[in-house]
């Protein structure tokens, strides 16, 4: 068989097949997800991959979850998952699991007591480098909580993550006015912040929990010094988890 000589117009031809090829390819990856898949990325550019190693999961051991509970709250739930072993409860009183007491009943509007009560405790808890604040009707994926020790172990400035917002002079008028806070529903943060948290802060009325988190770290530590972190929503859940074939209902009973 003779050899086939190739033109210029064959080449040409060929790279413009490939072209229409590659580019058909991208549209249907694209189009139907798959793309997605390889390439869908979630902290510090990657995706968490369910895959953390041991020694990952040993740095779980430095991290403490505070975890609001009331009347309401399904212990047993949380029990049955990865947070299990890191949950510190904070109940009103003395019961069974709790590990801080507040030792006074809470309502919704006093909910802020209940934050300067485990703000004040979680300062004696030498041996925990990183904290979250969870609600009890939300989840945070392991991986992603993994992934945020790596980084922020051991950092040289207070760390606080969340969804942050600035409260409205109209409805705080006095010390808590203009302060950064996170959202209830997560938020994470390490022992240099917890050092220098103004757990002494004075204010008017009955405001928001959150913000008055926020202003105890404005306060104490000064917004300046302390490194704001977005939080990533795609590895948290609030008030239901929907996942494939899975919808589950985490707020199925209004708390308080």
């Amino acid at each position: 068989m003779g050899s086939v000589k190739l033109t210029r117009r064959h080449v040409f031809v060929a790279l413009l097949i490939s072209a229409f090829m590659a580019t058909s390819l991208l549209f249907a990856a694209g189009r139907y997800g798959y793309w997605q898949a390889y390439t869908d990325a979630g902290i510090f550019g990657n995706p968490p991959s369910h895959s953390s190693t041991g020694a990952e999961y040993a740095m779980l051991d430095k991290l403490a979850v505070i975890f609001p509970v009331n009347n309401n709250t399904d212990m047993q739930f949380y029990q049955n998952t990865w947070l299990r072993n890191y949950l510190y409860p904070v109940c009103d009183w003395p019961r069974p699991g709790c590990k801080i007491v507040c030792n006074r009943t809470s309502t919704y509007r006093s909910l802020h007591k209940k934050t300067k009560c485990f703000a004040q405790a979680i300062k004696q808890f030498e041996d925990k480098e990183l904290f979250i604040k969870l609600d009890d009707d939300a989840l945070v994926d392991i991986d992603y909580v993994i992934g945020l020790i790596k980084k922020y172990q051991g950092y040289h400035k207070p760390v606080y993550i969340s969804d942050h917002e600035r409260t409205q002079p109209r409805n705080f008028p006095d010390s808590l006015n203009g302060v950064m806070y996170g959202n209830g529903k997560f938020y994470m943060f390490n022992r240099k912040l917890v050092q220098c948290l103004d757990t002494d802060i004075k204010y008017r009325g009955s405001p928001n929990e959150d913000s008055v988190f926020g202003g105890m770290v404005s306060n104490g530590c000064g917004e300046d010094n302390v490194e704001y972190v977005k939080e990533d929503d795609r590895w948290i859940w609030h008030k239901e988890y929907t996942n494939k074939n899975k919808h589950i209902d985490l707020s199925f009973i209004k708390n308080h």
